[in-house]
């Protein structure tokens, strides 16, 4: 119909997927609008089929009827190539129950002579306004109508804006990233269902919590380029890679029962080559336990594991330590994920909400801690008085000396070194210097960043000049 043409172009944004495969929508999508001064918020749902008994068109349909309960002005979009059809009209019989003001946008009338095609819609007995959304024709006229329907806050501009930290939900498909959405927004933003790809879109949700304003993204799960088919898959993979580029704080959430895959490792990689602060959330923790732990019953019932208890001795299954497993699972996901070291790591249940509690002290802390500046001062007395730099030269390589050292910007943290070394610094002692700086200031979660300048001869202070001034005085 072309729904998610109409909002983008409304916003101005390309945040829904376009293709010509029908049904790509599902979760409900916000933005803003700004028309005439005024700001208006904009709610794209996926396509409604009320009949449809199948567990997502259900789930869309319930998702459909949330965003109606709060809107102010309902905008049915239907096809004037197609002309009218029943689903048209049993849809506007479903939207005028709601009592909520309604206008049809006659979409795909893209020159004055096809307006004729919008008069079929005039016995639904609603407001019509034929547009062509993809290039915009008539899309005043529908924003005119908006403005003169709702209440509208100042535009965009005039709005007091809290500073909000953007947080981005990324991982393999059905790790449970929309479930963890929905437990950190305290209602259903996205659909949750056991199919893999059920969320295509980013689907962002502004949450206040403790004074402060979060913008969640649930994004498409992440998959290799050859695991996606259709051309929306593609998209919503593009799109919630730049939908993890513009977050702070990234939640990367790994199936807790599966462990950490090569899929996991890969998304971890593309958090920390775009420098942002990472989570690691190691979801779906109570299923892991209780595998764990009956894994351990099967196993002490054998043979061997009834030779490691002493005579007479039973298996308890409640002695299981779950504290062990913790510890040991930690140990693993650092091993697989040795360049996300300084990523804390989570285990909660997203849909008990177990230990979900903890995940936003741990976004606030990486938040700050990406944009945590060092003075100059304080870098360079830490580098004079508590660095060993020669500690870090690897041998036979020539002595490093660092003359100057400053943060030259924040998210992430990016120092700025003065060396005598023309070559670029080897990893190991860059990874050296990352855990000096480390042991020394609070930057836990986030990446760091360095950029080795050789000092040139003219940067060097003239000995012989400072001499004769000294004389001079």
């Amino acid at each position: 119909m072309g729904k998610s043409t109409l909002f983008n172009r409304l916003t101005g944004t390309r945040r829904s997927i376009v293709t010509n495969e029908p049904g790509i929508t599902r979760d409900r999508i916000y933005g803003k609008a700004e028309w005439r001064g005024r700001a208006l918020e904009i709610v794209d749902t996926g396509g409604i089929v009320p009949d449809d008994k199948a567990l997502i068109p259900q789930e869309i349909l319930r998702q459909a009827h949330m965003a109606i309960k709060k809107a102010a002005l309902l905008v049915l979009v239907v096809d004037g190539h197609s002309g009218m059809t029943p689903l048209d009209e049993e849809l506007a019989r479903l939207l005028r129950t709601t009592g909520k003001p309604f206008v049809l946008a006659v979409n795909k009338i893209d020159a004055v002579s096809q307006e004729a095609n919008a008069a079929a819609f005039h016995r639904i007995g609603a407001p019509i306004f034929p547009i062509a959304a993809e290039h915009g024709t008539g899309v005043d006229d529908l924003l005119d109508a908006a403005l003169a329907q709702v209440s509208v806050v100042d535009s965009i501009e005039e709005e007091k804006q809290p500073e909000v930290i953007e947080v981005a939900i990324i991982g393999r498909p059905n790790v449970g990233k929309s479930t963890m959405l929905n437990r950190m927004a305290g209602e259903d933003r996205s659909i949750v269902s056991p199919i893999p790809g059920t969320t295509m879109d980013n689907v962002d949700t502004e949450v206040t919590h403790g004074g402060r304003t979060y913008r969640f993204v649930d994004t498409a799960g992440i998959r290799r380029k050859g695991k996606t088919t259709l051309v929306a898959e593609k998209l919503s993979v593009v799109m919630a890679r730049r939908g993890l580029e513009r977050c702070d704080v990234a939640l990367l959430v790994v199936d807790g029962e599966q462990g950490v895959t090569q899929g996991d490792a890969q998304i971890a990689s593309y958090a920390e080559e775009s420098g942002r602060s990472v989570v690691i959330v190691i979801n779906k923790w109570d299923l892991a336990v209780v595998a764990a732990r009956d894994a351990a019953s099967r196993d002490a019932a054998t043979a061997k594991g009834k030779a490691r208890r002493a005579p007479g001795e039973r298996h308890k299954p409640e002695n299981f330590d779950a504290g062990r497993l913790m510890f040991d699972y930690e140990k693993m996901i650092r091993g697989k994920l040795k360049f996300l070291s300084y990523a804390p790591i989570v285990f909660l249940s997203a849909k008990t909400g177990e230990r979900a509690e903890k995940l936003f002290p741990l976004i606030n802390q990486c938040w700050e801690a990406r944009r945590r500046k060092i003075s100059t001062p304080v870098l360079n007395n830490w580098l004079k008085e508590e660095v060993d730099l020669q500690r870090g030269t690897t041998p036979k390589a020539r002595p490093v000396r660092i003359y100057y050292v400053t943060q030259a910007k924040i998210a992430p943290p990016t120092f700025l070194m003065f060396t005598n070394q023309k070559n670029p610094l080897h990893f190991s002692y860059e990874r050296f210097l990352e855990n000096q700086i480390r042991g020394k200031f609070d930057f836990v979660g986030t990446p760091i960043r360095f950029i080795q300048r050789l000092r040139k001869r003219a940067d060097r202070p003239d000995k012989s000049r400072h001499a004769a001034e000294a004389e001079d005085e």
